[in-house]
């Protein structure tokens, strides 16, 4: 683990299938440098990908930033999309707004909102229709004291 703050940005491209999953193994690669504990890496890889998924399929762009401190990862997801009209219907497993042609990719299953909160220790969503959403969550990686 830093024993100082570390952050680094990302790009995200909507609409780039072939790139998915880029930034998330990006991420992933740089906890493990960072000595990060595996089980916190796989909870931040899980969730930093469907964040990831999201723009990707519903967002011209975004950015994700990691910033890891000795107690948490936190990572942050701001995309130039289609927003969300209902944050609790989107919230629900099982509920997607995929398109056929992303169904046929094995996307839209309704399960990445969901498994962003489930994996992580806070969760927070803003999102406003025509102008994009922004997820923040983090992991934490030891108990305060």
């Amino acid at each position: 683990m830093p024993e100082e703050l570390y952050e680094q940005e990302f790009e995200v491209s909507g609409g780039n299938f072939s790139n998915a999953g880029g930034v998330s193994t990006k991420i992933k690669a740089v906890l493990k440098q960072l000595g990060v504990d595996p089980g916190i890496i796989r909870r931040a890889a899980i969730a930093s990908y469907e964040a990831e998924m999201n723009v990707v399929m519903y967002a011209q762009g975004g950015r994700m930033k990691l910033t890891v401190s000795p107690r948490e990862v936190e990572i942050t997801c701001e995309d130039r999309g289609q927003g969300i009209a209902n944050i609790d219907l989107a919230m629900q497993e099982g509920y997607s707004t995929a398109t056929e042609e992303m169904r046929e990719l094995g996307f839209g299953a309704g399960m990445g909102l969901p498994n962003i909160k489930r994996n992580s220790d806070l969760f927070e969503i803003a999102s406003q229709v025509g102008v994009g959403t922004k997820l923040r969550f983090l992991i934490r990686t030891s108990v305060a004291s």
